[in-house]
């Protein structure tokens, strides 16, 4: 199994070496026997979906689409008819290009509560060069 040192753990994690150090201490995240300390993948990987348990879903409607991400709207760049909507989720930024009128409808604005509703049918997963 492939494990990580404090340093990547935390860019992986976006946390600073400390956090993940202190996690440690903790005895939130374990540690292999070794030098350096290493953190197993299996247990980075735990962490890192606890970090990013999305806030509540406001929206109850029943859905197809599997990947929701609520965030709060961080940019809103008009263009005509046409806008651009930031939301930042966790440590994900989604970007729409929508309507003004959506935009307008939707009462989205700079601190606004939104979901990013994406469904897509082909997800490119790739992994660093050994």
């Amino acid at each position: 199994m492939q494990s990580f040192k404090v340093s990547q753990a935390a860019q992986l994690l976006g946390v600073s070496d400390d956090t993940v150090r202190r996690w440690i201490e903790q005895g939130e995240l374990p540690v292999g026997e070794g030098r350096p300390i290493e953190v197993p993948g299996d247990a980075l990987a735990a962490k890192a979906l606890e970090l990013a348990a999305a806030p509540a879903d406001p929206d109850v409607t029943r859905s197809s689409a599997r990947n929701r991400f609520v965030g709060l709207v961080v940019r809103v760049q008009r263009d005509g008819v046409m806008a651009q909507v930031d939301i930042q989720a966790g440590p994900h930024r989604v970007v729409s290009l929508l309507s003004a009128e959506a935009v307008d409808e939707l009462g989205l604005e700079i601190g606004s509560l939104a979901a990013a509703v994406v469904k897509a049918t082909h997800v490119v997963v790739e992994t660093p060069r050994a």
